[in-house]
C-alpha cells in the first residue's frame, strides 16, 4: 500500500475536535468485544506489497518468498476485473509495473493476467531485469487466500465503484478466512460497504477517522474519539503531521488498537518504530526487517 499522504489539520481543526468531544463524550465505539490479534506483544515484519524492492509488487512469487522468510503477515491491494474477479494490484492501471497498459476495470481477467507483472523491476536501477519473461503474472485474491491458509493478511481494498463489499466478504467467508484478515481502504464509502456486509471482519480505520485519533493524542485527549475499528495502519507522517508517537502508541493500546506503521525502509526508522512499541511495520524490504528485528530481540529491546 504505497499510500498517498495525510491532508493537513490545523490548529482550529484540533479546537473544534476537542469541542465536539467534550460536548459528544459517551463511550468509544469499537469493532467487536474480543482482543486484538493483532497485539502480540511484538512488531510484526509486514510484507508490503509482498516486498516490492526485492520481488515483482503483488505477485505470488512475491507472497511465496515472503512467506518462506517467514513474515508475520502478508499486505495487498485490491481491485476487480471487467468479469468480476478480484485481482491483487496496487494501482487502477497496469501501465507503471507491467509490460501492458489499461485499466483492471476495463479488462477480463485473462486479459489482466496476460501482462509481465516482472517486467519493469530492476534491483540495479535500469541495469538488469532479472523478472522479465519469467511468467510472472498479477495475482488472484484466490490463490492467494488458497496458498497461504494459515498466514495473517492485510488487504486494501483499492476500487469503490462498483462495491466490492458483497463479493470480498463472500471470498473471505468461503476461504474460512474472516478470522486472520485486516481491511483497510483510503475510502470512506469503500469501507463503510465492507464492514456493512463483514461486520465480523476486524478493519483498520481510514483516514478520516485517524485524524482526530491523532491529533486529540497529542494532548492526551483521544478517548474523546470513536475507535470504529481495531487497527491504526498510519504513515509517520502526514500533511505536515507526525502521526506516530509514543502518545499515539500508547493511546491506541489503551483503547485495544493495533498500530501498523507505513512503508518503512530505513533501518534506524524501523529501530524508532520498536522502540515505542508498535505492533507492525510494513516494508517493501522484509529482509532488512527481518535482521532488524533479530538484532534488537539480541539486545533485549
Amino acid at each position: 500500500m504505497n499510500k498517498r499522504g495525510w491532508a493537513g489539520a490545523g490548529l482550529l481543526t484540533l479546537g473544534l475536535l476537542v469541542g465536539l468531544g467534550a460536548c459528544g463524550g459517551g463511550p468509544a465505539q469499537t469493532q467487536g468485544g474480543q482482543p486484538n490479534p493483532l497485539i502480540t506483544g511484538r512488531v510484526w515484519n509486514v510484507s508490503h506489497q509482498g516486498g516490492e524492492l526485492l520481488w515483482p509488487s503483488n505477485t505470488m512469487l512475491a507472497f511465496r518468498n515472503s512467506a518462506a522468510l517467514g513474515v508475520d503477515m502478508l499486505d495487498t491491494d485490491m481491485h476487480a476485473t471487467k468479469d468480476g474477479v478480484l485481482v491483487l494490484a496496487h494501482d487502477i492501471t497496469l501501465d507503471r509495473l507491467t509490460d501492458t497498459k489499461g485499466r483492471i476495470a476495463d479488462m477480463t481477467l485473462a486479459e489482466v493476467q496476460a501482462a509481465d507483472a516482472g517486467y519493469t523491476l530492476s534491483p540495479d536501477g535500469g541495469q538488469t531485469f532479472p523478472f522479465r519473461g519469467q511468467g510472472v503474472r498479477v495475482a488472484t485474491l484466490s490463490e492467494m487466500l488458497t496458498e497461504f491458509p494459515n498466514l495473517p493478511l492485510s488487504i486494501e481494498i483499492k476500487q469503490v465503484t462498483p462495491s466490492l463489499g458483497v463479493p470480498f466478504c463472500k471470498a473471505l467467508r468461503d476461504a474460512g478466512a474472516t478470522e486472520r484478515v485486516v481491511i483497510s481502504s483510503f475510502s470512506d464509502v469503500a469501507m463503510g460497504d465492507f464492514r456493512a456486509e463483514c461486520p465480523e471482519v476486524l478493519t483498520s480505520m481510514t483516514e478520516k477517522e485517524l485524524r482526530p485519533l491523532v491529533l486529540l493524542s497529542k494532548i492526551g485527549l483521544s478517548g474523546l474519539a470513536p475507535v470504529p475499528g481495531k487497527s491504526a495502519q498510519v504513515p509517520m507522517k502526514g500533511g505536515g503531521i507526525t502521526v506516530v508517537t509514543p502518545s499515539f502508541v500508547k493511546a491506541m493500546h489503551r483503547r485495544g488498537v493495533s498500530v501498523q506503521v507505513w512503508t518503512i525502509n530505513d533501518e534506524a526508522t524501523m529501530r524508532r518504530l520498536i522502540g515505542m512499541g508498535v505492533d507492525g511495520i510494513l516494508t517493501d524490504d522484509p529482509v532488512l526487517l527481518k535482521r532488524v528485528l533479530e538484532e534488537e530481540k539480541g539486545t533485549g529491546k
